[in-house]
C-alpha cells in the first residue's frame, strides 16, 4: 500500500488504524523514517547486520523487516530513500527474503508493507529520482490524504478528539473552544495540517486560565490577519512551477513571521534546503 499526502496529514495514524483493522492486528506494527538516516544506517536497520560487517558492528542485528514479521512495516517517507536501497527494498518485495548486512544467507519475510511519501512519486519517477519498478510494487493500493485545509469538515471532530485526549493526558476537565476562537481556527489554512492543528491546540491548553479556549491562547500566526501574497502579488498568467512554489514559500514564511526554521517545518522540507531556495529567489531577484 501506498499512502501520499502532505507532511502532516496523518499518514502513519492511517497506516496503524489499517494495521489494527486487518488479520494482522496481533502481530507488531514497525515503522521508520526512510529520510532521517543516513544511507548505511538505514540499510542496516532495515535488513540488520552480522557482527563484523562493518566498524562498529560488535554484535549480529536483527533488521526490521525480519522483527515486523507476521505485522505490518511502515515505510514513511520512502520518496526520500537513496537510490542503492531502492533496489534492495525491491528485491525484498519481489523474492520476499531480506540478507542482513555482511551475511551469506537470506531471512524469509512475511510483512504487510504501507509506504508513505509527502512526494509526488510519479513525477520523482519521471525526473529519474525514484525507480518505476519499485513504485509500481508499493503501488498495489493507493491511498491520498488530503490536506486539511481541504477537508473543514473534519476540524471539529479533530478538535474535540485532540481536546479530550490532552484533559486524559492532564487529567483535568476537557477544554473547549469558545465562539471566536472556533471561528478563527476555521479559516486558517493549517499548511501544517493536522499535526499543526494538534500542536496549536495543546499551545493553547497551556495557556488558557479557564475551560474555555479564547483567540489570545491560540497562536498568534492563526488570529492574525495576514495579507495574501499568492492574491496580493499574483505571478502572470500560466506561471510556471518555480513560480507557484516561490509563492507559496514566501506565504508559509510570511505566515510564521519569518521564523525560517518553524517555516521549514511547515513545507515539510529540512531548514538547509529552506535557505537554499531563499538565498536562489535572493539572487534572481530584479534589480530597481
Amino acid at each position: 500500500m501506498l499512502i501520499q499526502g502532505e507532511s502532516g496529514t496523518g499518514k502513519e495514524v492511517l497506516a496503524r488504524y489499517i494495521h489494527n483493522l486487518s488479520h494482522r492486528a496481533d502481530g507488531p506494527f514497525m515503522s521508520i523514517n526512510c529520510g532521517a538516516l543516513p544511507e548505511n544506517l538505514l540499510e542496516s536497520e532495515l535488513f540488520g547486520h552480522v557482527k563484523g560487517s562493518f566498524t562498529g558492528a560488535v554484535r549480529d542485528k536483527q533488521g526490521l523487516f525480519a522483527a515486523a514479521r507476521g505485522g505490518t512495516f511502515f515505510l514513511d517517507e520512502v520518496g526520500e530513500m537513496p537510490p542503492s536501497l531502492q533496489i534492495k527494498l525491491l528485491r525484498v518485495l519481489q523474492e520476499r527474503e531480506v540478507i542482513p548486512v555482511g551475511a551469506t544467507e537470506t531471512i524469509p519475510v512475511d510483512v504487510r508493507i504501507v509506504a508513505a511519501t509527502n512526494r509526488d512519486v510519479e513525477e520523482e519517477v519521471r525526473r529519474g529520482n525514484f525507480r518505476s519498478d519499485l513504485f509500481y510494487r508499493l503501488n498495489v493500493i493507493a491511498l491520498d490524504l488530503p490536506p486539511l485545509r481541504d477537508r473543514r469538515d473534519d476540524l471539529v471532530l479533530l478538535i474535540d478528539a485532540f481536546l479530550q485526549e490532552m484533559a486524559l493526558d492532564r487529567g483535568d476537565e476537557p477544554r473547549a473552544l469558545s465562539g471566536d476562537a472556533l471561528d478563527a481556527v476555521m479559516v486558517y489554512d493549517w499548511p501544517g495540517n493536522v499535526r499543526e492543528l494538534q500542536n496549536a491546540l495543546e499551545h493553547a491548553v497551556v495557556l488558557a486560565k479557564g475551560t474555555l479556549i479564547e483567540p489570545a491562547t491560540l497562536p498568534a500566526r492563526i488570529t492574525r490577519r495576514r495579507k495574501e501574497p499568492l492574491v496580493a502579488d499574483r505571478p502572470s498568467a500560466n506561471p510556471s512551477l518555480d513560480v507557484i512554489e516561490r509563492a507559496y514559500i514566501m506565504w508559509v514564511l510570511q505566515a510564521e513571521g519569518g521564523n525560517k526554521t518553524r517555516a521549514a517545518e511547515v513545507l515539510g522540507i529540512d531548514p538547509s534546503t529552506l535557505y537554499r531556495k531563499l538565498s536562489r529567489y535572493e539572487e534572481t531577484a530584479p534589480v530597481s
